[in-house]
This record gives structure tokens, C-alpha cells and sequence, in this order.
């Protein structure tokens, strides 16, 4: 056993303002979660009037109550939707996570149709796009709860168009992949949006509520001359009796979510068990994650004092503790479940960056799982550096995360900049899941470096013409810079642009863990055999 001894003082200064700092960034992101559910629970009235349930209690009533649920992305599209910290609704038009339906582990996504009648928001196709990724990555069976007004006319972009495309696609894969799809049609699917319906593999209509065509009656109108009301043209009465297109008729989303749940039931599929092993909790208190990481990501951090309160009993057997120290590399368990760990106390240096690639390629002969806690300013620079193969090591680094054969999940910790990203494994690297702690800080450099690069390069440019540089403009560049970098680093900004899964609590890292590690089992277990379908379609 390597117990981690503890060196955190909570009684500190520097503790209580790291830990203030931290609190006040979730209160932040609890309040933008708060407020879209606010968005659209504000709809209640209306929906409840017309017999419908709100999209947040559809995703409740269709996950087996108590079990785990990871909701993603709840950040994406912020301040995009409108440049108003105070007014934007992040989500992107979109509730996705992944938990269990009739005891089988689901990707599950629904249209927020409480807010702008589930048309989709600013990065709420990237968003769907990703969770559609995951499902196919970790072999999840995926369930749609669908009622949307489509794409936003008034904000249309062709690339938007074109990229949406990959929506069906996916849906198409996920079904070849041996995946059930199984969706809810509560309302409106329309146009291109028809097909979120038709390429699912069980489709539970609602009587009087769905609407599935390619062609509403006043677009039918015009370009046909042919008049026809919603429900003749695609209601669900139509589809389950006429066009074959639905697979169930459902009397409101109550029912039609209970047919949902018996689908799932019926399907001959692995249900994950209980872990067998036993293992011990860490030997000291989560709660003081919230003090170790300081608000300026220019102070030292002892990354091993995270690791203590994350693994089983705080054990962490080190790799090459002397070698790179400033690269941490170890085994650890847990809920019982192996791991490897990497993470920086420092930059990446030559031998860090040797140990690491090393550790990396080991971890993949024993078919171990890599977590990497960024919390790096990136590779050293200098003279020294470039001979001692600074670019060959950081390269071989780069080269063994993409190669990997494990899966590997990443959490921004601390700072995360420069090829220091692309070495951690940052998003740009795939890996399995991505999370966020609320202080995390992903950039090219920070914002002062950047500005005083461009600086001497503006200066040595203007003497090389013979012309002075004037100090007001130099500073005023700096400044415009500084404000570019620092406006675009944090969570609020990176997550907004679905550059990671979600922000997390880090008191809720070890849960997380637990639960993306078992998906990542089960998932890579999986074998076309074994996936296969008990439930005909009539």
C-alpha cells in the first residue's frame, strides 16, 4: 500500500480563499442550470392545459427512479443564444445525460420544448452531436424523447444545415452499431426533423399530440395547392393505422413513456450488476477538494492531495516518482474499479513527458483505463529544453495518447494550455469523457504571455521599418488581447462551446468516476452478439 499523506491545512488563509473562490463559481453555474429549468418550467401552465408533461418531467418519469444520472453539457450555447450574461438560457435547446431505463444503462436526450418550443439553440446541434458520440463510443442503446419546432429560421446558417445532417447519420449508425433507438414523438417532427423519428428503431406516437410530416399544411399549400389539416397530413393516429411510420399509439406522454420503458424492458440486454469488489472510501474529506485548487492558476498545486481524496483508501502507487517529478503518474482503484493517473504538478518536461509516454503504453498492455488531471501551463520552453528533445518527448507523448487502445477521461482541473492540452489528452484528443471543474482555464497560453509575444513582435516590426511604437497603442493592443483570452478560458466560455461534457463539482469527481468508468466496462464488453433485439415491430 502507498497511502497519500495529507499536507492540506483547512484552517489556512490560503485554504478559505480557495475555497471561497471555488463555491462562488458553482453557485455561478447552479444558478445558469436553475435558470433554464426556470425556462422552461415557466411553460407548465401551457403544457398542462393540453394534457402534456413538461420535457424535464418526461426525462424523470422515463429513468428508473434513483438511479444515477449524468446530465451533459447543461453550459452549452451560453451568452451565445444572446450576449447577455443576465438574459441567456444555456442548454442549447437540449436535456441529454446518460442513466437507466428499465435497469439498462441509456443515452438519453429530449427536446426542452418549454422554451421556444424545442427549436434548437446556439451549439445544441454540437451538443447532440456529442451525446450521439458517446452513445456509439460506449455502446449505449439511445432513447429520444422528441418534440421540436426544428431548426431557428430566424438565426439559419447553411453550414448549420449541412452539419445537421450528421444528426441522422448518427441515428442510422447507432442502429447498424446494434443499438436500439427508441423515441417518443410528444409533439411536433417536422421537415428534416421527421427523420429523428423515422430512422429510430421503436417509435411511440401520442394521439392528438404528434405531428411527423415533411411538409406542413400551409408549406403543402403553397407549393401544392393541396389543403390538408396537421393530424390527416401526420398526426398519430394517421401514422399508426395508415403510413406504418409509428409503432405504438399512446393516449398522452404518461403512457406513451410507460410504452417507452416496457420496449426497453423487453429487449434482450445485459443489465450491469453490483460491483463485487469491496473497496474503502478515501481516507480524507471530499469536501476539501473545494480548497486545494487557488483561483490564480500561476500557484503551485500538489495534484497528489486531489488524487488522496478521489482513489480507494487515498492509495496511490507512484510510477517513477523521482524521474519528471513534476509529471505524476500512478495506479490507483476506484469503487474498485483499476485505474492510471496522470497529472502535473509543473509543465511537461523532457523526462515527464518520457515517463508519461511510458506510463501510457503500460497502461494499455494491461488493458488499464488513463484519467488525466490537467493542471499544466504546457511544455517547458528554452534553450536547454530544445536540446535536452523537448519536441521529440512532447511528441512521443502526443503520438501514445492518440494511439491509446484504453479508455481515457480527462478532467480540466487547473490550467490546461498550450500542446500541455494536446498532451493531456484535451478534447481535441477524443477521449472517452471530458469534464470541467468550475475553475479550469483552457487557452493556447494565458493572456498576458499572448500579449506580451505580440508586443515584442509589434515592436520588433516597427524597428526593423525605422518607426517608433507609441506606448498608448502598445498598451491599448495589450490590454485588447488580454480581454480576448481571458473572455474566451473559462468554463462559462469553454463549455458554452460544448468543449467538454459538462461541468462537474469537484466534490462529485470520485461519483463521476465511478459511474463513467463502469460505462466505459460495460460498453467496451459489449460484442455484436450479444446485442441483440426480443422485440418485433408489428
Amino acid at each position: 500500500m502507498s497511502i497519500l499523506e495529507n499536507t492540506i491545512s483547512p484552517g489556512s488563509a490560503a485554504y478559505h480563499a480557495n475555497r471561497d473562490g471555488m463555491l462562488g463559481l458553482i453557485d455561478r453555474m447552479r444558478a445558469l442550470e436553475e435558470r433554464t429549468r426556470a425556462a422552461s418550467a415557466a411553460a407548465k401552465d401551457r403544457f398542462h392545459k393540453r394534457g402534456q408533461l413538461l420535457p424535464r418531467e418526461r426525462v424523470a418519469l422515463v429513468l428508473d427512479p434513483g438511479a444515477p444520472f449524468i446530465e451533459l453539457s447543461t453550459l452549452a450555447g451560453y451568452m451565445f443564444d444572446v450576449p447577455d450574461a443576465g438574459k441567456s438560457v444555456p442548454g442549447g435547446g437540449v436535456i441529454a445525460g446518460i442513466g437507466f431505463v428499465s435497469g439498462i444503462r441509456c443515452m438519453v436526450s429530449a427536446s426542452d420544448s418549454g422554451i421556444d418550443a424545442g427549436a434548437l439553440q446556439p451549439y445544441g446541434l454540437d451538443k447532440t452531436l456529442r451525446v450521439q458520440e458517446l452513445a456509439l463510443e460506449n455502446k449505449l442503446p439511445y432513447v429520444q424523447l422528441v418534440e421540436s419546432a426544428g431548426a431557428n429560421l430566424l438565426r439559419y446558417r447553411v453550414e448549420d444545415f449541412v452539419r445537421g445532417g450528421n444528426i441522422f447519420r448518427n441515428l442510422a449508425r447507432l442502429s447498424a452499431a446494434g443499438l436500439p433507438v427508441v423515441t417518443v414523438t410528444h409533439g411536433s417532427s417536422t421537415a428534416g426533423g421527421a427523420y429523428q423519428t423515422g430512422l429510430s428503431d421503436y417509435i411511440v406516437m401520442v394521439r392528438g399530440r404528434t405531428r411527423a410530416f415533411l411538409a406542413g399544411p400551409p408549406l403543402l399549400k403553397a407549393a401544392t395547392g393541396e389543403i390538408a389539416t396537421e393530424e390527416e397530413l401526420g398526426g398519430a393516429e394517421m401514422h399508426t393505422q395508415v403510413s406504418g411510420l409509428g409503432d405504438y399509439l399512446a393516449e398522452d406522454d404518461r403512457d406513451a413513456l410507460r410504452i417507452a420503458r416496457e420496449i426497453m424492458a423487453a429487449l434482450q440486454w445485459e443489465r450491469p450488476g453490483k460491483a463485487a469488489s469491496e473497496f474503502k472510501p478515501p481516507r480524507y474529506d471530499q469536501d476539501e477538494l473545494l480548497g486545494i485548487m487557488p483561483m490564480d492558476h500561476k500557484r503551485p498545486v500538489d495534484m497528489k492531495q486531489v488524487i488522496a481524496r478521489i482513489v480507494d483508501d487515498s492509495d496511490f502507487t507512484e510510477m517513477a516518482p523521482n524521474y519528471g517529478p513534476a509529471t505524476v503518474c500512478g495506479h490507483a482503484r476506484i469503487e474498485g474499479q483499476a485505474i492510471g493517473i496522470i497529472t502535473n504538478n509543473g509543465p511537461l518536461d523532457p523526462a515527464g513527458a518520457n515517463k508519461a509516454t511510458h506510463f501510457i503504453q503500460a497502461c494499455c498492455q494491461t488493458r488499464t483505463p488513463i484519467l488525466y488531471l490537467n493542471n499544466t501551463t504546457g511544455y517547458m520552453v528554452g534553450k536547454s529544453y530544445e536540446e535536452a528533445g523537448m519536441i521529440k518527448h512532447g511528441s512521443k507523448m502526443i503520438q501514445a495518447v492518440t494511439s491509446a487502445t484504453v479508455p481515457q477521461i480527462t478532467i480540466y482541473c487547473g490550467a490546461s494550455f498550450g500542446a500541455g492540452n494536446y498532451g493531456m489528452c484535451g478534447r481535441g484528443f477524443h477521449p472517452r469523457f471530458c469534464f470541467s471543474w468550475p475553475n479550469a482555464k483552457t487557452a493556447v497560453m494565458g493572456g498576458e504571455q499572448a500579449a506580451e509575444t505580440m508586443a515584442i513582435v509589434t515592436e520588433a516590426a516597427a524597428a526593423r521599418r525605422g518607426k517608433p511604437v507609441e506606448k498608448e497603442k502598445l498598451d491599448a493592443m495589450k490590454a485588447q488581447i488580454v480581454g480576448v483570452f481571458d473572455g474566451q478560458m473559462d468554463v462559462f466560455s469553454t463549455s458554452a462551446r460544448v468543449l467538454d461534457d459538462g461541468v462537474i463539482d469537484p466534490r462529485d469527481t470520485r461519483a463521476v468516476l465511478s459511474e463513467v468508468l463502469a460505462i466505459c466496462r460495460e460498453g467496451d464488453s459489449r460484442t455484436p452478439q450479444r446485442m441483440q433485439f426480443s422485440v418485433a415491430r408489428p
